[in-house]
């Protein structure tokens, strides 16, 4: 069962906004199909615009963090989401290395 938590920090979290995070980050698990919690937090003060950063956590204490910084939440949550799926991906292709 997957845990979805989004949070805003000095930014009112419009339903579109949470909806397309909950869109983007609910792929994850395909990656890597441990992945059991992913927190959303969205910072409207973050220097030079709107701070977003991911943590998706899985089995054995795993845990993936991926942040952008930009102007367009919509973007940089996209570019937050690229940046795990290239993580889970690496950590997937090292445990069937491993193997």
């Amino acid at each position: 069962m997957l845990q979805f938590k989004i949070s805003g920090k000095h930014i009112e979290l419009t339903d579109a906004i949470r909806k397309h995070a909950e869109q983007k980050t609910f792929k994850l698990p395909k990656f890597y199909d441990s992945i059991s919690q992913i927190d959303v937090i969205i910072d409207g003060n973050a220097g030079s615009g709107i701070g977003v950063e991911i943590i998706a956590r899985a089995e054995h204490n795993t845990t993936f963090v991926a942040s952008d910084t930009g102007q367009d939440a919509y973007r940089c949550i996209d570019s937050v989401v690229h940046k795990l799926e290239r993580q889970v991906k690496k950590k997937k292709a090292q445990q069937r290395d491993n193997k």
